[in-house]
C-alpha cells in the first residue's frame, strides 16, 4: 500500500492535502492501456528528435543564416524559456479542459508551426518560430505525462509504463542524430523541422481512439492573473541568467532576476490564497516530490550543455559529417534507453536515495574524464563519456520522473507533471546558457584572428566557432588555414573548465538525492 496525497474537505481559505492510500497492486492496464502508451510516445519521440537534430543542425544553420553567437544561442533557448514559461499554466489548463484535448491543440499548431519554421529565410524569422513552436510544445509534455497517471492506476505498472515514456526522450535523441545526419547531408537545414509531420499525423488518428479524456472533476475557474504571474515569474529570471552568463554582473540581468523573483513572490503568495489554487505549493512539502524536481533539474543542465559543445566539438574541430557526429554518440544514447529500462525491477528493492546516487556518480565520472583529457579527446573518447551519462541520467530520470507522479494527487497531474517539465525545460535553458555560453567566452578569449580579414569577418570569426569555420570558406588557402586551427584550438580549451561545471552538476543532483529522498520509496 502507497500513501499519496489527495484532496479532502474544504478548511480554511483551499482543500487540504490529506493522504489517502492506493494499491500498488490495484486494477491493472489492458491492452489498450499499452497501445495508448504507444500513441502518447509519439510527441516524446518527436521533441527529442527535435531537440538533437537541432545541435546537429547549428553549424549548417549558422552558415545559412549567418547569426551572431548571441542570436545563435537565442536561437536555441528561445523554445525551452517560452516553453518552461508556460508549462505551470498549461499544465493547470489541461486539468480543467482535458488532457487529451490540450494534447491535440498542442500537436496541431506544433506541427503547422514546425513547417513554418523550416522554411525560415533569417535568424529572426527563426527565432520568432521557435518561440512560438515553445507555446504550443507546453501543451504536449504536461499532457502526456498526465494521462499515464489516468491510464496505470497500478504502480508496478506505471513505474514500467514512465520508464518506456522516458527511454522515449533518449530513444529520440538516439535516433534524432542519426536520421538528421542523414536529411542534413543531402537536404537543407530546414528539413530537420518538417520531421514533426510524420509523427502528428498518426497521433491525431489515434489519440481519440485509444486515450481517454482527463480532467480535474473540481477544477475552479481559470485564474488569469496567476498565469500572467507564473510568465512574470519564469521568463525574467531565466533570461537575467543567460545574460549574466553572457555579459557579467550588469544593470540588465539583475533587474530582470529582481522582477522575476518579485512576480514569484506574489505567485506564491496567491496560490497559498485561492481555495483552487493553479499550482498547489504544498505539494513541495513532500521531500520525494521536490527531491525528484532537484535531480531532473540538474541533471538535465548537465546533459543538453554536454550536448551543446560535443555537437559542435565533433563536427568542427575533428571534422566529422553530421551523420558520423550524431553515430558517436548513439551508444550512449542506447545504454541511456537500457538504464531506464534495467532500473526498474531495481527501483522495487533499492530505495531511490541509494539507486539515484550511484547512476549519477558514474555520471559524473564521465564528464570528469573529459575534463582530465580536456582537448585531446577523441571521437571514441567522447562515445565512451556519453556511455557513462547515459548510465546515470536514464536511470536517474525514469525514478524521479515516477517520484512526481507517486507523490501527486490524481486530479492535479497536469499541474504536477507541468513542475516536472518545468524542471526539465529550465534545466535545457540553463544548459544551454551556463555551459554554452562559459564555451563561447572561452572561445572568444582565446581566438586569434590572422590579418587580411574585413571587419565582417573579423566580427563573425569571434562571435562563434560556426562563424570562424563559414569567413574561412571566403578566404585565400593559407588564411583560411590559420584562422580554422586557432578557431578550433580557441572553441578545445573551454572544454576543460565546461566539463568540470557539468561533474559538479551531476554531483549536485546526487547529493540531493541523498538528502532529500531518504524516505521516498
Amino acid at each position: 500500500m502507497r500513501k499519496l496525497l489527495s484532496v479532502s474537505s474544504h478548511t480554511g481559505s483551499h482543500p487540504t492535502l490529506a493522504p489517502t492510500s492506493v494499491d500498488a497492486d490495484g486494477p491493472r492496464a489492458g491492452r489498450r492501456g499499452w497501445w495508448a502508451l504507444a500513441v502518447l510516445m509519439l510527441p516524446v519521440l518527436l521533441i527529442s528528435i527535435d531537440n538533437t537534430v537541432l545541435n546537429l543542425a547549428l553549424p549548417a544553420i549558422s552558415e545559412a543564416l549567418k547569426p551572431s553567437g548571441t542570436e545563435l544561442l537565442w536561437m536555441i533557448d528561445i523554445y525551452p524559456l517560452v516553453l518552461a514559461a508556460l508549462l505551470v499554466s498549461m499544465g493547470s489548463l489541461g486539468d480543467r479542459v482535458g488532457r487529451r484535448t490540450l494534447l491535440l491543440v498542442g500537436s496541431a499548431g506544433f506541427g503547422v508551426v514546425s513547417v513554418l519554421a523550416s522554411f525560415s529565410t533569417s535568424i529572426e524569422l527563426l527565432i520568432i518560430a521557435r518561440g512560438t513552436l515553445g507555446f504550443f510544445g507546453a501543451m504536449l509534455m504536461p499532457s502526456t505525462m498526465s494521462l499515464l497517471r489516468s491510464i496505470f492506476t497500478n504502480r508496478d505498472q506505471r513505474r514500467l509504463a514512465i520508464a518506456i515514456w522516458a527511454s522515449g526522450f533518449a530513444a529520440g535523441s538516439a535516433f534524432g542524430p542519426v536520421i538528421g545526419g542523414f536529411l542534413l547531408e543531402h537536404y537543407a537545414w530546414g528539413s530537420v523541422f518538417l520531421l514533426a509531420v510524420p509523427f502528428l499525423v498518426p497521433l491525431f488518428i489515434f489519440v481519440p481512439m485509444l486515450v481517454p479524456e482527463s480532467r480535474d472533476p473540481d477544477p475552479g475557474r481559470i485564474d488569469v492573473i496567476s498565469i500572467l504571474l507564473s510568465l512574470a515569474a519564469m521568463a525574467p529570471v531565466v533570461f537575467g541568467i543567460k545574460t549574466f552568463a553572457e555579459r557579467g554582473l550588469e544593470v540588465v540581468p539583475v533587474v530582470s532576476v529582481l522582477i522575476g523573483l518579485g512576480a514569484g513572490v506574489l505567485f506564491v503568495r496567491r496560490q497559498s490564497r485561492l481555495s483552487h489554487p493553479m499550482l498547489d505549493l504544498r505539494l513541495f512539502h513532500r521531500g520525494a516530490f521536490s527531491g525528484a524536481i532537484g535531480v531532473n533539474l540538474l541533471s538535465v543542465v548537465a546533459l543538453v550543455g554536454g550536448l551543446f559543445f560535443v555537437s559542435q566539438y565533433l563536427q568542427l574541430v575533428l571534422g566529422l559529417s553530421p551523420l558520423t557526429a550524431g553515430l558517436v554518440l548513439v551508444p550512449g544514447l542506447i545504454v541511456m534507453i537500457a538504464s531506464g529500462l534495467v532500473v526498474v525491477p531495481i527501483a522495487r528493492r533499492v530505495r531511490p536515495a541509494i539507486l539515484i546516487p550511484i547512476g549519477l556518480l558514474i555520471s559524473a565520472s564521465g564528464y570528469a574524464a573529459v575534463a582530465l583529457i580536456g582537448d585531446g579527446i577523441t571521437a571514441v573518447g567522447i562515445g565512451v563519456v556519453f556511455v557513462a551519462l547515459g548510465v546515470g541520467i536514464g536511470a536517474a530520470e525514469t525514478v524521479s520522473n515516477e517520484l512526481v507522479i507517486a507523490n501527486a494527487p490524481a486530479e492535479k497531474m497536469g499541474a504536477a507533471s507541468a513542475v516536472s517539465e518545468t524542471a526539465y525545460e529550465l534545466g535545457a535553458v540553463l544548459g544551454t546558457a551556463i555551459l554554452g555560453t562559459i564555451l563561447t567566452a572561452a572561445y572568444r578569449n582565446a581566438v586569434v584572428l590572422p590579418d587580411g580579414l574585413s571587419a565582417a569577418q573579423q566580427e563573425a570569426a569571434h562571435e562563434t566557432l560556426g562563424g570562424a569555420v563559414a569567413v574561412a570558406e571566403q578566404l585565400p588557402t593559407e588564411i583560411a588555414s590559420e584562422l580554422l586551427v586557432s578557431a578550433q584550438h580557441a572553441f578545445a580549451s573551454g572544454i576543460g573548465p565546461t566539463a568540470w561545471i557539468g561533474a559538479g552538476l551531476v554531483l549536485a543532483a546526487a547529493v540531493v538525492a541523498v538528502t532529500t529522498l531518504r524516505k521516498a520509496h
